[in-house]
């Protein structure tokens, strides 16, 4: 049995096609290497050129042939073939290491050691007591009005180890006149200051009564008739 023409003529036109596709790809391949080696083949003509010029600039100079510089090799080489040994190369300690045992501690015992340093100055500062609550204290204890300066003397020579300013205390007892804590009053051009207690005490007392006796009266009487 036969195959049919036009089957036959079907398949040899697509054979066909396909062929000519592949020629136009084969000749677009073939020019795009052939391209590459002119690109390459210009490329090797310019580095032999070169290397004429440098042979002949060596020649002139008379030196040496210099070598490539060696690439470093790693810590651990692989094992060499023709001797079939293993060689290792030892480098020497970086900088960078050798200054990583002084690094600061961050450890959590440095921080527990940075806490006890700083608990004792903590609890030294809370002790002592503020400057407001020493000239409180202080004008409770006098019964006479006192002055900025007598109070900073006084509190000087109480507490050596404080630097207490004059400055400072007046503006410390000007702020307790402000809040009602200590009385302000003036003697010709001093302003004195006394504690709000002491001065209530103060005004609470009642004013001395001159009693006058029986022999003061009859001195008086007799002073009298011999005046007469």
């Amino acid at each position: 049995m036969t195959d049919n023409p036009v089957t036959i003529t079907s398949v040899t036109s697509q054979y066909a096609t396909q062929v000519t596709q592949d020629l136009e790809l084969n000749t677009k391949e073939q020019e795009r290497i052939g391209a590459e080696l002119s690109a390459l083949q210009a490329q090797l003509r310019i580095l032999q050129d070169d290397q004429n010029v440098l042979h002949r600039i060596q020649k002139t100079l008379g030196s040496r042939p210099v070598t490539a510089p060696s690439t470093p090799e790693p810590a651990a080489s692989l094992p060499q073939q023709a001797s079939g040994k293993k060689t290792t190369t030892l480098r020497a300690p970086s900088k960078t290491a050798a200054k990583a045992p002084s690094a600061k501690k961050t450890t959590p015992q440095a921080k527990r050691e940075k806490i006890q340093h700083a608990e004792p100055k903590a609890a030294t500062a809370s002790a002592q007591p503020t400057l407001i609550a020493l000239i409180r204290t202080h004008l409770d204890q006098q019964k006479e009005p006192r002055s900025a300066a007598e109070v900073t003397s006084a509190l000087a020579k109480a507490h050596p180890q404080r630097t207490i300013k004059s400055t400072v205390v007046r503006t410390t007892l000007e702020n307790l006149v402000a809040k009602s804590q200590a009385h302000r009053s003036k003697q010709g051009a001093s302003v004195l200051y006394t504690s709000v207690a002491v001065q209530a005490a103060t005004e609470k007392a009642p004013a001395p009564v001159l009693r006058e006796t029986e022999q003061d009266s009859s001195k008086r009487e007799k002073a009298g008739a011999v005046s007469s």
